[in-house]
């Protein structure tokens, strides 16, 4: 079973650099977000520098797990040969676990441009502990945003697809505080922001990086958001099988 899961996960990822459209675009936006507001306004504050940082990696995470991977499952649907691989005795967990590690491949190479612009023109500082520490609360803050990729992917057509996703991401990342500090929402978008998924990310993300304590709200409405999208994402791909093997 690991054998097929390595060469799923080795197929996507070399499908994924042969048209690296979507690396690119996931990590686009947060560098130019990081020349054009971190840099100029909190660059020499080493806090807020560091917490902005770990915020913008994890928006370009959420791209890569919400966008690209509700396209991406969107598009393998309507290719003649996911049905025949839908036949085969292996089951979907080497499929699944292929086009997850794949992801999460595209997530943390998408990263990087912003790690090196903060290394480079920001005063934001991290130790090697705090960065590995930091880079595993961003892979379990992004699981809630890859199964909501896989519900969206599984559900809509791929032009559909994409444009929910993008209705998802942005109001979330908004809302979570990924663009703008918490404290400084209007008082009702505050109220909310405690609820939804990217809040709570992000707040595991600042307390591994820079030592903010978290909030006990925003990680139980993460936990809960990932049994939620864990839920529907198995709904969605059971309802899709439903409606092409009967």
């Amino acid at each position: 079973m690991s054998s097929l899961v390595l060469a799923h996960t080795r197929y996507l990822v070399i499908e994924q650099i042969r048209v690296p459209i979507a690396i690119l675009a996931s990590a686009f936006f947060p560098a130019v977000s990081m020349v054009a507001f971190v840099v100029p306004f909190a660059g020499q504050d080493p806090v807020a520098a560091t917490t902005a940082t770990g915020s913008l990696m994890f928006f370009g995470a959420m791209s890569a797990a919400l966008m690209g991977l509700s396209s991406a499952v969107a598009q393998d649907r309507d290719l003649p040969w996911n049905p025949y691989l839908r036949t085969l005795p292996a089951g979907p967990l080497p499929r699944f676990a292929g086009r997850i590690l794949s992801t999460l491949a595209v997530m943390l190479i998408s990263v990087i441009p912003v790690l090196v612009m903060a290394t480079l023109f920001t005063e934001a500082t991290i130790t090697p502990a705090r960065l590995l520490l930091g880079i595993g609360a961003l892979v379990v803050g992004v699981v809630p945003f890859m199964l909501m990729g896989l519900c969206v992917g599984f559900l809509l057509a791929s032009k559909a697809a994409m444009a929910v996703s993008q209705l998802l991401f942005f109001p979330m990342a908004i809302l979570g505080g990924l663009l703008l500090p918490p404290q400084i929402l209007p008082g009702f978008v505050q109220a909310v922001s405690a609820y939804v998924p990217t809040r709570g990310a992000a707040e595991l993300i600042w307390w591994a990086i820079a030592g903010a304590r978290p909030g006990a709200v925003p990680l139980v409405m993460l936990a809960v958001w990932t049994g939620a999208t864990a839920a529907a994402a198995v709904w969605a791909y059971r309802r899709d099988e439903g409606r092409r093997f009967t």
